[in-house]
């Protein structure tokens, strides 16, 4: 199922499988697309919500009351179909709530509601995580959309850069097999810009904590087409694209973060695991503005 949002400047899709942005059109910029088509031999998403984990775990295993479970790398809600709960021709709002299938891999009661609301060329995706269940919930939340890069034909990856409001500084945290090695590398020092290249991504994805910024632009230097992702209140970010070659960028805000290198541990321990007692909601949420 695909669920349509519009107005006079943009065309936005949604499908119910994962609950997954698919389609971010401009139509008064010649129907110009903004999300990755998710082609499968390159990378089959367009925009995976991550939950209940951002990241993988050590042996993709956790433990909770002396039990193990297992868990794949971000979690199960992008392969999980989602059920309307309302739609109008600005907002969809669709749900996940805990079921038989979930329960066997993390044993947690929740509502997962995700919003999408599409106001001029801006579209704010929230998210409403609910405790329905009688014990705490422990989990993670992030976000993974994928930006056609580039946008246009005649343009190349290495024609576009990230640019940030004012003078940044940061270090990536690195990853050795998806997990924290607890090393880090500096990345920009008080620079406004950060060139695109295959090669700022050959070791994995950028993973950032403690910056101080809230909103990134994908830009192109040629067109000056762009995009921009907002997150306000978010402790971690991913950068990613897959590899040499691969015609997008993902700008990924995370409420949670990978395990380091070891052994499995408690899930109450993982670093970035929020918790909710029975009846408590966490919300947050963060923009795209394609411009």
């Amino acid at each position: 199922m695909t669920y349509t949002l519009e107005n006079e400047l943009c065309r936005v899709q949604v499908q119910a499988h994962g609950a997954e942005l698919s389609s971010f059109v401009r139509k008064d910029l010649d129907n110009l697309e903004y999300i990755w088509e998710a082609d499968p031999a390159v990378w089959g998403r367009h925009a995976p919500v991550l939950f209940p984990l951002v990241g993988r775990l050590s042996q993709d295993t956790y433990q909770h009351q002396g039990q193990a479970y297992q868990l794949p790398q971000h979690g199960f809600a992008r392969d999980q179909e989602f059920r309307l709960v309302r739609q109008t021709a600005a907002e969809l709002v669709l749900e996940l709530r805990a079921n038989e299938a979930t329960r066997a891999v993390f044993p947690f009661g929740f509502s997962l509601q995700i919003s999408y609301r599409l106001a001029g060329s801006q579209l704010t995706i929230g998210w409403d995580v609910r405790n329905v269940g009688a014990a705490e919930l422990l989990f993670s939340i992030g976000a993974h959309p994928a930006f056609r890069c580039p946008l246009l034909p005649g343009e190349t990856f290495e024609d576009y850069e990230f640019v940030f409001d004012h003078p940044v500084s940061f270090e990536r945290y690195l990853l050795d097999g998806g997990l924290l090695t607890g090393q880090t590398e500096p990345v920009v020092e008080q620079q406004t810009t950060l060139p695109l290249s295959y090669e700022l991504f050959a070791q994995d994805a950028l993973v950032l904590k403690h910056f101080d910024f809230t909103h990134i632009t994908l830009r192109s230097r040629q067109s000056g087409r762009a995009v921009r992702v907002r997150f306000d209140g978010f402790p971690y970010l991913g950068l990613w694209t897959k590899g040499p070659g691969a015609p997008f960028v993902c700008i990924e805000p995370w409420h949670g973060i990978a395990s380091s290198v070891g052994t499995p541990g408690e899930l109450a321990d993982k670093e970035g695991i929020l918790a909710l007692e029975p009846g408590q909601q966490f919300s947050t949420s963060y923009s795209i503005t394609v411009e």
